[in-house]
C-alpha cells in the first residue's frame, strides 16, 4: 500500500514508517522538523528512514507544515493514498500552558486541512493520534473508550479531544473512516528529549539530580514503542466501520452510527513512577539523586487504559515489560550518545 504518514520525524512517526517500510509498504513522510526539541534527533531519524528504503520509489519525504493547506492539497494531488495515518502534532501537556496557539495551528488547523484532503481524496481509512490525557477530570479506572471525555485539564488534551469531535463529523457527513487511538505514556528508543525516560537517563548517567514531581507517586500506564506501533499499524490495516448496535438514545462515545471509532493503547499495567525510576537504575547501574516536588498543573496522578476493545478488534495486546522496555532504551541512548 501507499500510506502518508505524517509526523515521521516524530517519534512514533519514525518508528511507524520504519515498520511500514521493513513490511513493503510504500510510505511518504510529511513533517515540519520544528524546534520544540532537538532537531539533530529528528534529523537522525529521518536519515535512518534514507538508509532503509529499499529502494527510491519505497519513501518519499515531504518537509513542511500541514497548517499549509495548498501544501497538503498537493501533496494528495500527487500520491494517491491507501491509507493516512496522522501523527504529526503539537506535543506536549505542559507547554501547552505556555504556548496555546501552536497547538491551534499544529493540532486544529493542520487536522482540518488533512480531514478535507483526505475527503476529497476518498482515503479509504483515516488512523490518527489522540492521547489519554483526553480522561483528564476523570478518575474512574482503567480508563475505558467508553467512558466521558468532556473534562480535559489542559489545553493539549482539548485540542485532542477536539480531533475525535472533528473526526466524528467527518466520518458522519462524508462517510470517512476514521480511527482515533489514544496513546499511553510512550517510551522506548529514540525518545522524545522532552519525556522523563529521556531526561532520567540522561541526568543519572551525568550524575546531575532528577526532578521527581508528586514525590514518585502517580503512576502511568507505561506503554513500550514497538507495542504502540503494532496497536497503529494493525489498526489502520482494519478499516473503521458503523456499529451496527449504536444506539443514539444511549449514545456511546467509542463507536458510531458513522464508520467512526476510538481505542486505548496502553499497557493495561500502570506503574508507580518511583518504580519507573528503579528501573532506569537498573539499568543504567546508577542511583538518582532525587528532588522531590510536588504535583505539576495540569497533571493527572494516574493513568489507566483498559485496551481490551483494541484487543478484541485487531488481535493484539501491548504486553512489554517496562523494565525491558526501560533496558532497550538505554541501550540504545548510550549507543546514539556514545555514553
Amino acid at each position: 500500500m501507499k500510506i502518508l504518514v505524517t509526523g515521521n520525524a516524530g517519534f512514533i512517526g519514525f518508528h511507524v514508517a520504519k515498520k511500514l517500510l521493513a513490511r513493503g509498504d510504500h510510505v511518504v513522510g510529511f513533517d515540519n522538523v520544528n524546534n520544540y526539541y532537538d532537531t539533530g534527533l529528528k534529523e537522525s531519524r529521518l536519515d535512518y528512514l534514507n538508509e532503509i528504503s529499499r529502494n527510491k520509489a519505497s519513501y518519499h519525504f515531504i518537509r513542511g507544515n500541514l497548517a499549509d493547506q495548498e501544501l497538503v492539497n498537493q501533496c494528495f494531488q500527487e500520491h494517491h493514498f491507501d491509507r493516512v495515518i496522522h501523527l504529526a502534532a503539537q506535543a506536549g501537556v505542559r507547554y501547552s500552558l505556555e504556548n496555546p496557539h501552536s497547538y491551534v495551528q499544529s493540532n486544529i488547523v493542520a487536522f482540518t486541512n488533512l480531514l478535507e484532503a483526505c475527503r476529497n481524496a476518498k482515503v479509504p481509512h483515516l488512523t490518527y493520534a489522540s492521547t489519554s490525557s483526553a480522561y483528564g477530570a476523570n478518575t474512574t479506572m482503567p480508563f475505558s473508550e467508553h467512558h466521558n471525555t468532556e473534562h480535559p485539564l489542559q489545553f493539549y488534551a482539548a485540542t485532542k479531544k477536539a480531533n475525535e469531535m472533528m473526526a466524528h463529523s467527518y466520518s458522519h457527513l462524508f462517510r470517512l473512516p476514521t480511527t482515533g487511538l489514544r496513546f499511553f505514556t510512550v517510551y522506548g528508543p529514540w525518545g522524545r528529549p522532552d519525556m522523563a525516560l529521556f531526561k532520567f537517563t540522561k541526568n543519572i548517567l551525568e550524575g546531575k539530580p532528577i526532578r521527581v514531581f508528586n514525590h514518585g507517586n502517580h503512576s502511568r500506564d507505561f506503554t513500550y514503542i514497538d507495542d504502540i506501533v503494532e496497536g497503529v499499524i494493525r489498526a489502520s490495516d482494519n478499516i473503521a466501520r458503523p456499529n451496527p448496535d449504536w444506539n443514539s438514545k444511549k449514545p456511546d462515545p467509542a463507536t458510531s452510527n458513522a464508520p467512526y471509532r476510538i481505542f486505548n493503547i496502553g499497557n493495561n499495567s500502570p506503574v508507580k513512577l518511583s518504580s519507573f525510576i528503579e528501573a532506569i537504575e537498573q539499568a543504567t547501574g546508577k542511583k538518582a539523586i532525587k528532588e522531590l516536588l510536588p504535583l505539576q498543573p495540569g497533571d493527572v496522578p494516574h493513568t489507566y487504559a483498559d485496551s481490551s476493545e483494541l484487543t478484541k478488534a485487531v488481535g493484539y495486546k501491548p504486553n512489554t515489560p517496562v523494565k525491558l522496555g526501560v533496558a532497550k532504551f538505554v541501550e540504545w541512548y548510550r549507543d546514539y550518545y556514545q555514553v
